[in-house]
């Protein structure tokens, strides 16, 4: 006689310490990219060096196309645990004063100074002062058909902090759906895709073709990182069902090396359609919309296989080496710095990046040379920023977004 039985739970994972490191390195490595985009002949940025140089988009648009969605993905994966540790309630007020407190300290504090430097660097003539501006960039109006960026104006910009914006709105939404959606029911179609997944090889890159459909049809949007908006939302619940059950930390370790192939070979096969397209981000015609498709796919398949293969290397048992090895202690405080100093240093660069450019795009000098002076000078002044600054006083802390 047959008889119904509950499906079996996966054991709940740990949290993944080493994505921290991760998310670590795809922020500092925007110092890097910004810092391009000051010698990009196709990008507008606040300040433009007097030469510039193509081949900047083509080389930063690979990690356009993984590394923004990565952090996303990431985010959604340490949401789920939040969740676990504090309730809905909880969770929407950690997530109001770690990522709202910063939002609105960031945009009033931080943010005119960019918009300031774009007036003076494209007009010579421009002598207004710093403070005289300020008026104009605090002059707005609400936009509700722009949702979540409901805040306009012609100077006012929410900038770089559009990725805390719509964290901050996805996380948000996940309240309502933790208290409404029926549990038991989410839980069952999740264990009955987690066994899928697990059984069928390459099943976990399936969502390329939602991903793609998105890009080729709504479009790309050049100020949210060349994704349009509302995909980053799917990264997001790609990250937080991930993290829900360990089967699929298992499925993207097996997976990772076909997905990363597969990512590189969509991207490189994307490239010539958004070259020949003449508005590749909007336009319908067919090439255009095709490339725009196999971006979308190339970058799923990049955010699977880049965790996977981390995750594989990472759970090898290392190699005996000569001399100390780190200890736990030390490996916890190292990820603990890592994982604290994120979002503070996201905040902080883009507007030090801006800052350092205004000057060094004024000197006489091959690109290579400002750009490596750029970088070097931006990077360390991030970095002491966040380090003098930020992370040694509660009250700064509080304002960047960090516990206490």
């Amino acid at each position: 006689m047959a008889m119904h039985t509950e499906p079996e739970q996966a054991p709940t994972p740990a949290r993944r310490p080493e994505l921290d490191a991760i998310r670590m390195l795809v922020v500092i490595g925007l110092v890097f990219f910004h810092s391009a985009l000051v010698f990009a002949a196709d990008d507008d940025f606040y300040v433009k060096n007097a030469e510039t140089s193509g081949a900047v988009v083509i080389i930063a648009g690979f990690g356009v196309v993984w590394a923004m969605p990565l952090l996303f993905l990431i985010s959604g994966l340490g949401a789920w645990h939040s969740l676990q540790r504090r309730g809905a309630g909880g969770f929407a007020r950690e997530r109001l004063q770690r990522l709202g407190v910063p939002l609105v300290f960031a945009t009033l504090a931080l943010n005119p100074l960019p918009q300031w430097l774009r007036l003076r660097s494209a007009d010579a003539d421009h002598h207004e002062s710093y403070l005289g501006f300020l008026p104009r960039f605090y002059d707005v109006h609400l936009e509700p058909e722009e949702f979540p960026f409901l805040v306009r104006g012609e100077h006012f910009e929410t900038g770089h902090l559009w990725f805390v914006v719509l964290l901050l709105t996805f996380s948000l939404l996940l309240v309502p759906m933790h208290r409404w959606l029926p549990r038991e029911r989410v839980r069952r179609i999740g264990d009955r895709v987690a066994r899928a997944t697990l059984r069928r090889r390459g099943l976990v890159l399936l969502p390329a073709l939602a991903f793609a459909a998105i890009c080729a049809f709504a479009g790309l949007e050049e100020e949210y990182a060349g994704w349009h908006r509302w995909s980053y939302l799917l990264f997001f619940v790609a990250g937080f069902t991930l993290a829900a059950d360990d089967r699929f930390r298992t499925v993207t370790r097996r997976d990772a090396g076909t997905a990363a192939w597969l990512g590189a070979a969509l991207f490189v096969a994307a490239g010539p359609g958004f070259a020949l397209a003449d508005e590749p981000f909007t336009e319908t015609t067919p090439l255009a919309t095709a490339s725009r498709a196999l971006f979308g796919a190339a970058g799923w398949c990049l955010v699977v296989g880049i965790p996977g293969l981390l995750d594989r290397r990472r759970s090898k048992p290392p190699r005996a080496a000569p001399g100390p090895t780190p200890t736990p202690t030390r490996r916890r405080r190292l990820y603990g710095y890592l994982a604290a100093a994120v979002l503070p240093l996201y905040v902080l660069h883009q507007p030090i990046v801006v800052a350092v450019a205004y000057f060094v795009t004024g000197w006489s000098a091959p690109i290579l040379v400002e750009y490596a002076a750029l970088v070097a000078i931006a990077l360390f002044l991030t970095l002491a920023t966040y380090e003098i600054l930020v992370r040694r006083t509660r009250a700064t802390r509080f304002l960047f977004g960090m516990r206490p």
